[in-house]
């Protein structure tokens, strides 16, 4: 098949590999322009540009796709397919029409729950026990497309947002080149009204942990958020990451230090900081932390 890739972080690249070792016909990347990151600011590629080059494959960053030469050159490609994965940049409906079999999304939910940017985290912060991988084909919409595949994973009790996000990426690029395989006997399933819900982009406000919820909805929000943003409280005007927790069944004030493991107090149960990071500094266990005179039993958080 003559592909097209769109996509940008490392989510994308296990299903651009994959695509590329079923012996598809890559015809042209493409990602987000380099960003400036680091204490130099030195512009970087993306994920998606790095594979691209090692691969062999010709790779090309336009800032959007509203120039019409942009959208020619897209064109004079005459592709079977376009997958698209994180890309990024919205695809105006020009592109979407080009491609014979239109322009693949592997989207990380099982849509129509979670559409929209942070689907990973979502899931993970609501509490849900499974989530998967939606191969859509894209519209107009925000994620509004029919569903031509979609394969399943459990949400574990230990699952945080990097764990779950490095499984999906590698399920999406198994599902991209099972649905790939079977192009031509798919049967695009349109997205039910009911259950549709959205994946805000996570708000840094919103990380902060409010103790007066029960203990289990913290643990999820603090997995939902580890390793980035990171679930966060203050102690002594001091902002710590928790960056791992186990809730316990406990009692006393929320927001409570009661024991010097430390076990902190929730509106139902506690939990117990495991793994706690503060700015500048670097990740540590909680008895450590607690060792470092931040916290005591019976400080209010």
């Amino acid at each position: 098949m003559r592909v097209v890739f769109m996509g940008t972080p490392a989510f994308s690249v296990p299903a651009l590999r994959a695509v590329y070792e079923a012996g598809h016909e890559i015809l042209r990347v493409y990602t987000r322009p380099p960003a400036a990151s680091g204490r130099g600011m030195k512009q970087t590629p993306s994920p998606v540009h790095s594979a691209g080059d090692e691969l062999g494959l010709e790779v090309q960053t336009p800032q959007n796709f509203k120039s019409p030469d942009t959208i020619d050159a897209f064109a004079a490609l005459d592709c079977d397919l376009a997958v698209v994965v994180a890309y990024g940049l919205i695809l105006p409906q020009a592109i979407l029409s080009l491609p014979r079999l239109g322009c693949w999304n592997i989207h990380a939910s099982l849509l129509p729950r979670w559409r929209g940017a942070a689907p990973v985290q979502r899931a993970i912060m609501a509490g849900d026990t499974k989530t998967g991988i939606a191969i859509m084909q894209m519209e107009a919409g925000l994620d509004t497309g029919p569903v031509l595949h979609a394969l399943e994973t459990p949400i574990t009790a230990d699952d945080t947002s990097e764990s779950l996000h490095a499984r999906l990426a590698d399920l999406g690029a198994f599902a991209i080149t099972q649905a790939m395989a079977r192009a031509d006997k798919l049967m695009p399933v349109p997205q039910p009204e009911d259950g549709v819900c959205y994946a805000d982009k996570i708000d840094k406000a919103e990380a902060r942990i409010d103790w007066t919820r029960p203990a289990q909805e913290i643990d999820c929000h603090i997995r939902g958020l580890s390793p980035f943003p990171g679930a966060w409280f203050e102690a002594d005007g001091t902002r710590v990451k928790v960056l791992a927790a186990t809730p316990i069944d406990t009692q006393g004030a929320p927001g409570e230090v009661m024991t010097s493991d430390p076990v902190i107090a929730c509106g139902v149960g506690g939990v117990r900081l495991d793994r706690v990071q503060r700015a500048g500094k670097a990740a540590m266990d909680g008895t450590a932390f607690m060792n470092g005179g931040l916290l005591a039993p019976g400080q209010r958080l």
